[in-house]
């Protein structure tokens, strides 16, 4: 009978990948380096192959086959983990921890709504939040560390299943003293002529925007090379003069441009919104779970949104 290696060799390998570093991969396995490292050459022989290149000296180099084997050996972890999930959420409905995982152009805006609702709808839920940009969120998905998503499309969720749950328009923040501040909304083609700030890359809104707008990345804006980290930034450069910008009508409710000064104008065409949805690995577990959230959601949204 072929010997399997173990769970255990498998999250050394996996967390190794992850870190580059094997102090930092024996915090992560809350074991010593030693014992660490005594597991994965005891996998390496059981494997009769080679996972590192020990010719690298002190940097961490894994051989084309230790690649593939760090990609299987998530899968078989993640593989390992549903079983356990399934288990739990038959047993256990809506119940237990939840890793979820939130963008922030979504998090600050929505959470203090949905976090209470939450709490008094599953009792026995026990979310633990991540925000992060879009890639990244996804990238954490994919690896298994984040079980649910929080994100706005359209955007690459990576082959994700994901499920629609509000639709939040854009609202053009303009200077006081601009010429469109006088319109009851504004077009997108008066927008081409405009200087659009928009959020740094990584960020799916900055994407968003230049869509919307039928802008290529790198066609217009960031003009003088100054991109904005958070929506927050955003609204004191327009509230500066420096520009004009899209604002989800989600960060509007909750009061981003209050004491500003700022002009809002619903942005009048095609695709002027962004949509809010969850997203969560293909044949999840607990993916029952998730869409009884998303019901919640749906009406948190609604409730933020009409404000």
């Amino acid at each position: 009978m072929t010997l399997l290696p173990s769970p255990q060799q498998l999250r050394y390998l996996v967390a190794l990948a992850e870190s580059r570093h094997f102090g930092r991969a024996a915090q992560i396995c809350s074991v010593t380096q030693s014992t660490l490292s005594a597991g994965l050459l005891a996998l390496e022989r059981q494997l009769d192959c080679h996972i590192l290149d020990r010719a690298a000296g002190r940097h961490v180099v894994f051989t084309p086959l230790g690649l593939e084997l760090v990609d299987r050996a998530r899968t078989a972890l993640s593989t390992l983990e549903a079983v356990t999930e399934a288990a739990t959420a038959a047993r256990e409905p809506m119940a237990g921890p939840l890793r979820l995982g939130v963008i922030p152009t979504i998090g600050p805006f929505l959470l203090p709504t949905l976090m209470p609702a939450l709490r008094a709808a599953f009792p026995r839920l026990r979310l633990y939040l991540r925000e992060d940009t879009t890639a990244s969120l996804v990238d954490r998905l994919t690896a298994n560390r984040l079980d649910l998503l929080l994100l706005a499309t359209p955007c690459d969720c990576g082959g994700a299943e994901t499920v629609p749950v509000a639709r939040d328009g854009f609202m053009v923040a303009l200077p006081p003293d601009h010429r469109l501040a006088g319109e009851e909304q504004v077009a997108v083609s008066a927008l081409v002529r405009e200087r659009l700030l928009l959020l740094e890359d990584g960020h799916c809104l900055r994407d968003q925007a230049l869509a919307v707008c039928g802008l290529l990345a790198g066609e217009r804006g960031d003009q003088d090379g100054f991109a904005a980290t958070s929506l927050h930034t955003l609204v004191q450069m327009v509230a500066s003069g420096l520009g004009v910008t899209l604002l989800p009508k989600l960060a509007v409710a909750a009061g981003i441009t209050a004491g500003t000064g700022i002009v809002l104008r619903p942005l009048a065409g095609a695709g002027a919104w962004r949509t809010l949805g969850l997203a969560w690995r293909p044949n999840a577990p607990r993916a029952a779970d998730y869409r009884a959230l998303g019901t919640h959601l749906v009406e948190t949204c609604r409730e933020t949104l009409e404000g």
